[in-house]
């Protein structure tokens, strides 16, 4: 099993290679705007995976999958002569869903700020269900003077009633 760091200086180093094969050993124009954008490769350096993204249309991937898948042992090659270790890795292209999952992520987003709006502008629209302070007060001397005299006039009005 190789060090770590060595199977991540492959990796980045495929990666340029895969890169500039694309430029030099793929001469079919249909391969469009393939951009490289990770590289992994095992821990025993005989198998990279090469994640990719298209930018285009679906039919634009599906066409770029094609061509990658033709020119795989090509690229391979190239990989090989430009690594100069004594086993070159097998190549495998995989469509990175990144995009898609950063435009999914931003409509999430979107999402979240509209609703995080409505429940702004409700809020402001709202009232309190009951006091706006809800909470008893600790009882001060002018609030029992209060209650003392309002107590003394109930009775007042109930003693004359009689």
């Amino acid at each position: 099993m190789a060090d770590p760091a060595r199977a991540r200086r492959i990796a980045e180093r495929i990666k340029q290679l895969v890169t500039q094969g694309l430029s030099q050993v793929v001469k079919d124009e249909r391969v469009g705007f393939v951009t490289i954008t990770d590289v992994r490769v095992t821990g025993d350096l005989q198998h990279a995976s090469v994640f990719y993204t298209v930018l285009g249309t679906d039919e634009d991937r599906t066409t770029a999958a094609e061509i990658l898948e033709e020119y795989r042992g090509r690229l391979r090659s190239f990989v090989g002569k430009g690594l100069g270790i004594r086993l070159t890795p097998s190549l495998e292209f995989i469509l990175d869903a990144l995009p898609e999952d950063a435009q999914h992520l931003d409509d999430l987003l979107r999402e979240v700020a509209r609703r995080d709006a409505e429940l702004a502008a409700a809020r402001t629209a709202a009232g309190y269900a009951g006091e706006a302070d809800p909470y008893k007060k600790p009882r001060t001397d002018d609030d029992e003077d209060e209650t003392d005299a309002d107590a003394d006039e109930m009775d007042d009005a109930s003693t004359d009633g009689r």
